[in-house]
């Protein structure tokens, strides 16, 4: 007998599965049971499993039965005009498997494959990737993991996100100012409005070494490139304030706060507020300037108090630019909240353009950070005057063989010579005979290579170089978002200790290796945040090892247990060990600490 589970639970046992597969597949493509379910016998476990749960990956395949495609010429014909894609999948000339159903089939690529074994035939090969992994050209000719991976890497690349960006607040959004179409492209950038939303540049590509610069993964870019605009866009960021209502008939005020407020920062920090509080439009602003003033009542009111004086004393409560960012305020929002409290609403920008360790990538999960910006000047360049706006390393390409990556250099090439576009779709693209023709009747080498001439020195290379165009994403991942760095600043109130987190201008963590690695290049100075941060003086008694106490006002050291008469000393010691005496003295346990000369 074999067990049935339906959704993973166990519904009853069946003497024949082969038969009541095949049967409630039969039945399925008849209509007569609904087409959201999938059937997969399993021979090894002897489990017949139907799935009907929402959340599945399924896709539609062609069926065919015995040995024929059931999809003819006449469909063909009448599809768009009396049938639809729907009317097929009724028909059951189209059904979709999920993934456990297609273990129990046999999928032709094309039709001219199909044997008698065959279950199914797909409608294109293109249909088993998805939008972003079709968008890639010549994708067929690399690995699934540089598949996956540079599927990811569009999804993080600049572009035009959306048409109306200028009337949204969103949160972390990026602008990329000049993208374009790609040259070489698949047929899907027709159906998926590429040409609407672009989300990279044509560039020329050199894949060649230059000063060790571009070793690992980094890049070298042209620095005449990003002058003309390469890679530049603009970062977003939105700032809200909403005036709360409180218990009491209290609320926070939206107003440039007073000197008597609680907390008032300086003069300098509210310049640009105007009457109402508010930042005006296109002003110029960084690092701790207030954009919207806010006062706020105290945030702990007892029962008396709120006819006392402490009342209305209010807190500041203003919102400034964040730690290490900077720009220019680009729009301003006056209005209500759903429960009807007074909402304000800035957007502040930034023209970022491509720096020493910006992210860039291509289609094909070549990623890396720009190792350096040369000048125009130095940059090598062709026989016919042209400089690479990027060099790329020759050794990031065997060891991944993206062979898609170089195929691309040379549709682009043949693209930009002969003023058209080059069709890269997956299993079906131009192929690298046609191209190497073409580029060798536009006067070129057919390998796609090119004598050039050392920039510095105007000397010739003796080796040649592979130069052409390709498709080049600039990625969210930037080192202005990044950067971290502090000196001494806030401290956590328990332990003494720098406080986590970039935002909130914490400090920097620090291990054993890094401690040995500032040691080992001489810049041991580096170290006194990390060992002196939380450095206290602490009176102990030298008699007993308890901690004393020093009292200011009398100049006095004495011990909680012994008295004035034992001699207590002042020592230094982090505050976390400190803490850690304080909590074992709660838990009735008797640190000693026993006290020696340090000379």
């Amino acid at each position: 007998m074999t067990d049935v589970y339906l959704n993973e639970n166990y519904i009853g046992d069946i003497e024949n599965p082969k038969e009541f597969v095949r049967k409630v597949r039969s039945e399925r493509r008849k209509s007569s049971i609904p087409g959201i379910i999938n059937v997969y016998f399993d021979e090894n476990s002897n489990e017949v499993r139907i799935e009907s749960s929402k959340g599945r990956a399924r896709r539609p395949v062609i069926v065919v039965e015995n040995g024929k495609s059931l999809l003819t010429e006449k469909h063909m014909e009448k599809l768009g005009t009396e049938l639809k894609f729907s009317d097929l999948v009724k028909q059951g000339i189209i059904e979709y498997l999920d993934a456990s159903e297609e273990e129990n089939a046999l999928v032709a690529l094309y039709e001219k494959d199909i044997t008698t074994k065959h279950t199914h035939l797909e409608i294109s090969p293109i249909a088993m990737l998805g939008i972003c992994a079709s968008l890639m050209p010549y994708s067929n000719f690399c690995s699934s993991s540089r598949l996956i991976k540079g599927n990811k890497m569009q999804k993080q690349s600049l572009g035009l996100y959306t048409a109306n960006y200028l009337l949204r607040m969103d949160t972390d959004t990026n602008v990329l100012h000049y993208p374009q179409v790609p040259i070489v492209r698949s047929f899907t950038s027709e159906i998926f409005p590429q040409s609407r939303y672009p989300y990279g540049q044509n560039i020329v590509i050199a894949i060649m070494s230059y000063e060790g610069y571009n070793m690992q993964d980094s890049i070298i870019v042209n620095k005449g490139s990003i002058d003309r605009g390469f890679g530049r866009s603009t970062y977003f960021r939105p700032y809200s304030v909403e005036e709360l209502r409180y218990s009491g008939g209290l609320k926070d005020e939206i107003i440039i706060p007073d000197k008597e407020v609680k907390g008032y920062r300086s003069e300098k920090d509210y310049r640009y507020l105007e009457e109402d509080g508010i930042i005006f439009p296109e002003a110029k602003i960084k690092e701790s300037d207030v954009i919207i003033g806010k006062i706020s009542p105290p945030r702990f009111l007892g029962g008396m108090e709120e006819f006392s004086i402490a009342a209305n004393i209010r807190r500041e409560s203003s919102v400034s630019v964040k730690h290490g960012e900077k720009g220019v305020v680009d729009f301003v929002v006056v209005t209500e909240n759903e429960e009807g409290n007074k909402l304000v609403q800035v957007r502040v920008r930034e023209t970022r353009i491509p720096e020493i360790g910006d992210k860039f990538a291509s289609r094909h999960e070549q990623k890396g950070v720009i190792g350096l910006i040369v000048p125009e000047e130095d940059m090598p360049f062709t026989a016919a005057g042209i400089k690479p706006d990027i060099i790329f390393s020759p050794f990031s390409v065997p060891s991944r063989m993206t062979v898609s990556h170089m195929l691309e250099i040379l549709g682009g090439k043949v693209a930009s010579l002969s003023g058209k576009y080059i069709d890269g779709t997956v299993f079906d693209s131009k192929p690298e005979d046609e191209m190497r023709k073409e580029l060798l009747e536009l006067g070129f080498r057919e390998n796609s290579t090119e004598t050039m001439y050392n920039g510095m020195t105007g000397e010739v290379y003796k080796a040649k170089i592979y130069i052409g165009n390709i498709y080049y994403l600039r990625l969210r991942h930037m080192v202005a978002n990044r950067l971290h760095s502090r000196a001494s600043g806030k401290v956590q109130l328990l332990t003494r200790q720098p406080i986590e987190g970039r935002a909130r201008g914490g400090g920097l963590r620090l291990g054993e290796m890094e401690k040995d690695c500032f040691v080992a290049h001489g810049a041991s100075l580096l170290l006194k945040e990390r060992f002196d941060s939380d450095k206290t003086l602490v009176y102990v008694c030298e008699n007993c090892g308890l901690m004393g106490m020093y009292d200011h006002f009398k100049q006095r050291k004495t011990c909680p247990k012994c008295g004035s008469s034992t001699e207590v000393n002042a020592i230094e010691l982090s505050y976390a060990f400190k803490l850690l005496l304080d909590e074992l003295k709660a838990l009735c346990i008797y640190p000693r600490l026993n006290l020696k000369n340090k000379y």
